[in-house]
């Protein structure tokens, strides 16, 4: 077993990553394929997706920098008649502050720009930030010929302000107003490659812009950020075999479990994609943790679930347009399904050329999803933390009761106003298949289940049904049946008949000593009123 490489978590420029010896996952192929092909690039992908990594390496192309592409795909390019090395102006946005407001941005995109400026020993033209960026390409340009624009997190400034749809506005008219001297510098330019998270912004930011080719759901180029399952197993097999070999198991099983919590990231609804960032740490700290959802703050997210009253199953295997990705408007104004794709958390499950699927990408974000709607349900984290160790008590002693109790609290703490407006998205999303409260209350015990940190499915088939829910926890499992009572029902009769259910069509023979609960959740009361174990 060879001695593993360093793992380059956290570093972003390609030329640290060569020269101090860390694990390159070789994608220059698609970066040499986009030159020889074309001009002006667009490219939209989740935070910490390696976006920063790949205009690192376009620099280093460009630049001329061959001898860190020994081994590579790309160490051909440099070999090509007519190549030689040219000016690069790299423009990272993430620098921009646009709290502060007009003057505090400005200031901020006018350093940006001198960083671009003293790379070339060249002093800075202009007042404001678009006359400056016009000035700066066409002096690299005389000075050194055509240049190369790499532009990072093109909407981090406008991202920012989200919440405040006036000031969002604004900031994107500054941001126009500089990336539009692209544009009108073009016998300066000889590249163009622009990355950021949303596309919604870059239908008001790039307006003028209509020579931009955008790859964001190019099959092409689906697999040029993030890692397919090859690609994890010819790169980081010595990772993957020391683990198995401490873990007791296989480098099968071990794969079998980084795959569900860490793939299924897909950008054209067919090639998969490891998460690079959370595969990376779990291959360092061997701990299956939530590792890219934490990296981030999802305070927005949270305030944007909550302020829309979502619920995390809503969105699961809903069907969107072939364009819903590309709606015009801003990202406060989206869908929530477009937004939550755009930001990472739901991805394309499959597609054709008229429509796709949506669905999480894999366990990390389903999981993390499901504790934030929680933790906006229960509010006090101490309150979430005694719910859950109440929850886990009761599946660890077979205690229904205390179950029972904890799903209770949980219903007891939606408002009313809650269940009203997401049981008509559940009627939207899951009525056509069930009883849309039902479809509520087990949307939200899912989101709760799974929150708390306890393996739990949803719509298990068998050969004779679909079970509501089948929870694993500490080798116990417990399968359940939701029935929903109105007016005039008999809730002990709906409890006695879910129990039945579970029994006539065997959902939990595959079980050995599985605990089985029928329910009946009153609509009225919010909760459950009656239940069946067995």
């Amino acid at each position: 077993m060879s001695e593993p490489q360093k793992l380059p978590i956290g570093i972003q420029e390609f030329e640290n990553v060569r020269r101090e010896g860390y694990l390159y996952v070789d994608k220059t192929k698609y970066l040499t394929e986009l030159i020889d092909k074309g001009q002006a690039y667009f490219l939209s992908r989740p935070r910490r997706f390696g976006k920063s990594l790949t205009l690192s390496t376009f620099d280093a192309i460009f630049s001329g920098k061959r001898e860190l592409f020994e081994g590579l795909a790309a160490e051909e390019y440099f070999g090509r008649p007519g190549y030689e090395p040219g000016p690069v102006i790299r423009l990272d946005m993430s620098q921009v502050s646009s709290s502060g407001g007009r003057d505090v941005m400005f200031s901020n995109m006018m350093r940006v720009l001198e960083y671009g400026a003293e790379r070339y020993d060249i002093k800075l033209r202009g007042n404001y930030p678009n006359e400056a960026f016009g000035a700066l390409m066409a002096d690299i340009c005389n000075l050194r010929g055509p240049v190369a624009v790499l532009v990072d997190e093109y909407d981090k400034p406008y991202l920012d302000l989200t919440r405040d749809p006036e000031e969002a506005d604004r900031a994107r008219a500054i941001l126009r107003d500089l990336y539009i001297q692209i544009k009108a510098s073009g016998r300066y330019v000889k590249f163009v490659f622009i990355t950021g998270i949303s596309k919604f912004s870059k239908m008001g930011v790039f307006s003028g812009m209509n020579n931009l080719n955008d790859i964001s759901m190019d099959e092409a180029y689906a697999a040029m950020l993030g890692y397919t399952e090859e690609e994890l197993v010819s790169n980081f097999s010595p990772h993957i075999e020391a683990m198995a070999q401490g873990m007791g198991i296989t480098n099968e099983e071990l794969l079998e479990r980084i795959r569900l919590y860490y793939d299924g990231f897909s950008f054209d609804g067919d090639v998969r994609l490891y998460n690079p960032f959370s595969t990376l740490c779990f291959l360092q700290k061997r701990v299956f943790r939530n590792y890219w959802f934490e990296s981030g703050t999802p305070s927005y997210l949270a305030r944007y679930m909550k302020d829309r009253r979502l619920t995390v199953e809503q969105f699961r295997g809903m069907n969107v347009s072939a364009d819903f990705a590309y709606a015009p408007g801003a990202i406060e104004t989206a869908s929530p399904e477009s937004f939550l794709y755009q930001s990472g958390y739901l991805t394309l499950r499959s597609g054709t050329i008229d429509d796709y699927s949506l669905d999480y990408p894999n366990q990390e974000v389903l999981n993390a999803m499901s504790k934030l709607l929680i933790a906006n349900i229960l509010g006090d984290t101490e309150v979430s933390r005694a719910s859950a160790s109440s929850l886990f008590d009761g599946l660890v002693y077979g205690d229904a009761e205390a179950v029972i109790e904890e799903f209770n609290r949980l219903f007891a703490s939606i408002p009313y106003d809650d269940y009203s407006q997401a049981a008509r998205a559940a009627s939207r999303r899951g009525g056509e298949r069930m009883d849309a409260g039902e479809w509520l209350y087990r949307s939200t015990l899912l989101a709760y289940l799974r929150g708390s940190g306890v393996k739990v499915e949803g719509e298990v088939h068998t050969h004779r049904g679909r079970a509501d829910m089948v929870v694993t926890h500490k080798g116990r499992v417990w399968v359940f049946e939701l029935k929903i009572s109105r007016e005039g029902d008999d809730a002990a009769e709906l409890a006695d008949a879910a129990l039945k259910q579970i029994k006539d069509l065997g959902y939990a023979d595959r079980y050995d000593g599985a605990k089985l609960i029928g329910m009946a959740i009153d609509d009225a009361k919010r909760g459950v009123t009656e239940y069946r174990a067995a």
